[in-house]
């Protein structure tokens, strides 16, 4: 009984002063020292450099390499600024952040697992850019997670007899995975979290609708072109197709089209539903409609396995592989990009104030080009959700304002977070999940510096137009 008494005790003191070390650990960015975002480039270059370098130890041990920059952060995090700070702020990136991160994507990387859409499509060039077309109109209502993952499988599929199809998947990271979920909040997490801060639900397509129209026109009519250049190549098309064509067009594990319904339903749901119910966890607030979304989700993604025929997932070539590797690849990037969006959010004070001030013109006003080209390139490299949310606050951070004194900005803000999340892999999640999949069905998929010279030479020239026509 003493034991159990002190150990009551102990639960009770460590509860009683959690918001003691939550407000402590409150991380001022402005006294942050620019080496605390070495384990964030470490773990970015760790992902750049080392399939090339060490591909068979990376295949196996990527995991282990994430955790161990997250441990080279947050160790010496704690002895600087004590263990309580460390804790607080793990939590607050593991509930605020990862939690809904992972779940999101886990439910719809598994409710899309279980529809197979079948049938042999043949990825001739029209057929492609058809998909392709689709792909990005389903991004805005589904989001780029959802539409990726339901449309990726069929189109590896349809092109499987064919000698080139890297550009592919790479041309649909671009347009499906990016530019396409840049309409509706439900497009693109940047966006949800404008929502969220009281932005209107359709301002964005009443906004950047010609640019969306112009970069995912311009990116299909250059698919096309590139297409039909290889389509047209001798031996091309392989000559065994290793899907057969003894299947009419149709769809299995329809059911699951209701769950992305249910989705859809619960992610919209926790941003109209206002509740004043709060739980204080270490500091982190976590509200009662991000609870009943992230619990419901967690819901959608049991019964998907459980109504799922496990013919579908075999046909799918359904596997945990590719979620496995976005989670804990992303475990370590939230853990590590702590002090780096500190320091981005002490603005001018912080290290990186140069970048701050630059989007301001000399007498104190916005300038939408540099809020276009700062979000965008920080967007590819870091998350672009809370990078957004950086620059919506240097621009003021009022919605009212920015939505019509100030809309050029948030066009920049909205169309730089969504659209340059395409430079790299890891801009925006279902990036890194499309290549995996991709690998996993046998694509050969190009490096990350390869996918960079694609975008580079691709995307970057496209933005530089639109800056011109739309940001100056």
């Amino acid at each position: 009984m003493q034991m159990r008494a002190c150990r009551w005790g102990l639960a009770l003191g460590v509860l009683a002063v959690w918001p003691g070390l939550a407000a402590a650990a409150e991380l001022d960015g402005s006294q942050l020292s620019v080496l605390w975002g070495a384990p964030f480039a470490g773990i970015l270059l760790s992902i750049a450099v080392m399939p090339l370098l060490a591909p068979m130890f990376w295949h196996h041990h990527f995991g282990k390499v994430a955790a161990a920059w997250g441990l080279v952060f947050l160790l010496p995090f704690a002895l600087t600024f004590g263990v309580g700070a460390a804790a607080v702020n793990l939590v607050h990136a593991l509930l605020a952040e990862y939690i809904p991160f992972i779940v999101l994507l886990t439910a719809l990387f598994t409710v899309a697992g279980g529809i197979y859409i079948r049938g042999n499509l043949h990825g001739s060039p029209g057929l492609n850019t058809t998909i392709l077309a689709i792909g990005a109109v389903l991004a805005s209502f589904m989001g780029t997670t959802g539409a990726s993952m339901l449309m990726i499988r069929p189109l590896i599929r349809a092109n499987d007899n064919r000698k080139h199809k890297a550009h592919v998947v790479v041309f649909f990271i671009f347009i499906v995975s990016n530019a396409g979920g840049s309409l509706t909040p439900l497009g693109d997490p940047p966006l949800f979290l404008g929502f969220l801060k009281g932005v209107d639900f359709f301002w964005t397509v009443s906004h950047i609708f010609p640019e969306t129209l112009f970069l995912i026109g311009c990116l299909l009519a250059l698919f096309y072109a590139l297409d039909w250049w290889y389509y047209h190549r001798r031996e091309e098309i392989l000559p065994l197709d290793p899907t057969p064509d003894n299947r009419r067009i149709g769809f299995d594990g329809a059911a699951n089209f209701c769950l992305l319904g249910a989705i859809v339903i619960l992610v919209l749901l926790s941003g109209f539903w206002k509740s004043s119910l709060v739980f204080d966890v270490a500091g982190t607030e976590v509200g009662l409609p991000g609870l009943v979304r992230d619990i419901g989700l967690v819901v959608v993604t049991w019964v998907s396995l459980k109504i799922t025929p496990t013919e579908v997932h075999v046909d799918n070539q359904f596997s945990w592989g590719p979620m496995q590797e976005v989670a804990k690849l992303f475990a370590g990037i939230f853990l590590t990009i702590i002090p780096v969006i500190a320091m981005l959010k002490a603005g001018v004070n912080g290290p990186f104030g140069a970048v701050v001030s630059a989007v301001t013109r000399p007498d104190g006003s916005p300038d939408p080009v540099m809020y276009f080209w700062a979000t965008g390139v920080l967007s590819s490299f870091l998350d672009n959700a809370p990078t957004y949310l950086v620059f919506f606050n240097t621009a003021g951070g009022d919605p009212a304002v920015l939505m019509t004194t100030l809309a050029p900005t948030l066009a920049a803000i909205s169309a730089g977070a969504v659209f340059m999340g395409a430079n790299t892999y890891i801009g925006n999640a279902p990036n890194l999940m499309v290549k995996a999949i991709a690998e996993d069905r046998g694509v050969k998929m190009p490096s990350f510096f390869g996918y960079m010279l694609w975008s580079v030479a691709v995307l970057v020239p496209l933005f530089i137009v639109m800056t011109f026509i739309w940001f100056r």
